[in-house]
């Protein structure tokens, strides 16, 4: 009994690990550990005997939380520009201008999938979306099923780290940072894998060009004032939604729930402006909606429920005393913070590892004095590797849901099309897994990428702060007029100081 006493937080992680295993859901698992162990404390006199006492006032408390107000917004949001057919007009604009190059496809895919990025901030709707657009065309004209398979399953994970992510949201929550800080922070990484994806590509067309073909002359269906009219009405409505967005979040205009809805509402105007916006595509939006958002809030509803119990056993001075300990000091924790992270992205999803171990690694961040956002963004490119690894690589599951499984014959060529196996998704996402992590390393050694959102904040060093107040008489100094109380003027007609008093002595 001693050894459980005083091991009862090592103890209680790795039951909320087996159970999660065992496969029981993520919020009934969290809520289901935090209070058999809680009775367990209770009985073995380490937690008050009211200790659940709190749980009503934490609920109450985190539904009263309008940050989290952005997460059906903009989930909606996405859902509408998704489901209007934006993503198919998108990547069909985008394919006719990158066509004559040899992996023009791929481009169209990795810069779509940003921009889907941008507005949806769901990876589910921008992996599902490309494959069932992109994923035929490509193997139409001769991709490599590999780098076909692992472009579109990464492109959708940018998803994650680039505005208006939901993770972000959830991270910046669990961090108690600002959303818009969050959002600043991440913008410049998310660009830079945007353009370390196309640089693979590009190194891919040059070493094996029949891999990444361009789009042969009959496949260009659009060409001169054709083109410029598609990208003037399929790309541009979708940036200035982005730009309008975005920039009123970033320039403090708007708050992110604000933007959010008003994202929303763009959404709603542009699919009307299109034609689509039906009930029936509204009604599902609605419903996939709700369905998203009572999924997190119950996650983060058990979360709280497993933290109180978590922090009633002192299990954060546990994890502090655990991470600081690792030598090598910052630089160190950095290493073995990503490593987990890595490693429980295995068998964790990213709302998972969002709700359980982000608030067990950011008290010691902070206390080391590690700038929280930079260390949110570093963690979220970490936790996209959760997408694209097995054995729950929701990205590749994704993928596999509407990649061919038989062959079948195209419609356009009348040749008949191989299947895309299993394993070929799975390899063709160890490129991007790489590239993931060599993004990981460099925000680590160049924090100012992210840092670079207190660029507007002066900070004012107080140790290089003086004050020098002048002496009576000098520089021009006179003292304010003072009653005199009888006393003489001085010399000059300046106010004279009154006599001090004669201690003792009644006072007139």
């Amino acid at each position: 009994m001693s050894f459980i006493a005083e091991n009862l937080a090592p103890i209680m992680f790795a039951s909320l690990i087996v159970v999660l295993l065992i496969g029981y859901p993520v919020a009934f698992a969290l809520a289901f550990v935090g209070f058999v162990f809680g009775f367990i404390g209770i009985e073995m006199g380490l937690l008050p005997i009211n200790l659940f006492q709190a749980i009503p006032d934490r609920i109450f408390g985190q539904m009263s939380n309008e940050t989290l107000l952005a997460i059906p917004f903009f989930t909606f949001m996405g859902l509408i520009l998704e489901r209007s057919g934006m993503a198919e007009a998108l990547l069909d604009t985008i394919g006719q201008l990158f066509g004559p190059i040899r992996g023009g496809i791929a481009y169209a895919v990795i810069f779509v999938g940003a921009i889907l990025a941008a507005t949806t901030g769901v990876v589910a709707a921008s992996v599902i979306s490309m494959g069932l657009i992109s994923l035929p065309i490509m193997l139409r004209y001769g991709y490599d099923r590999r780098i076909a398979a692992g472009t579109i399953a990464a492109s959708g994970t940018l998803a994650q780290i680039i505005p208006p992510s939901l993770v972000l949201i959830i991270l910046a929550d669990q961090l108690g940072r600002s959303v818009g800080d969050m959002y600043k922070g991440a913008l410049v990484p998310g660009l830079m894998l945007v353009g370390a994806y196309a640089a693979y590509i590009a190194i891919t067309s040059i070493i094996a060009p029949n891999k990444v073909p361009a789009l042969p002359p009959e496949a260009r269906t659009l060409r001169g004032w054709k083109l410029l009219g598609r990208v003037l009405t399929s790309l541009i409505p979708p940036l200035i939604l982005i730009f309008l967005v975005l920039g009123t979040i970033f320039f403090g205009i708007a708050t992110p729930t604000e933007g959010g809805a008003m994202g929303a509402v763009g959404a709603l105007v542009l699919a009307a402006m299109n034609g689509k916006l039906t009930l029936p595509l509204l009604r599902d939006s609605l419903y996939s909606t709700v369905r998203l958002s009572a999924f997190v809030l119950f996650i983060l509803l058990g979360a709280r429920v497993f933290s109180l119990t978590f922090y009633g056993i002192n299990g954060h001075v546990w994890v502090e005393h655990l991470m600081t300990s690792v030598p090598g000091g910052e630089i160190g924790f950095l290493i073995l913070a990503n490593l987990l992270v890595f490693f429980l992205a295995f068998f964790l999803d990213y709302f998972e590892l969002a709700f359980i171990i982000i608030p067990l690694l950011a008290p010691v961040a902070d206390s080391l004095g590690i700038d929280l956002i930079w260390f949110g963004v570093m963690l979220a490119i970490n936790m996209q590797t959760s997408f694209m690894h097995p054995p729950f690589g929701f990205s590749l599951f994704f993928l596999r849901s509407v990649a061919p499984s038989r062959a079948y014959k195209d419609r356009v060529t009348g040749r008949t099309i191989q299947p895309v196996t299993s394993g070929q998704i799975y390899m063709g996402a160890i490129p991007f897994l790489v590239i993931q992590l060599a993004m990981v390393a460099i925000v680590v050694a160049f924090p100012g990428l992210v840092t670079h959102y207190r660029s507007g904040i002066v900070a004012a060093d107080p140790d290089s702060i003086q004050i020098n107040v002048p002496m009576p008489g000098t520089d021009g100094f006179a003292m304010p007029s003072v009653p005199t109380f009888g006393a003489p003027p001085a010399p000059g007609g300046a106010p004279a100081l009154p006599p001090p008093p004669s201690f003792g002595t009644p006072a007139n």
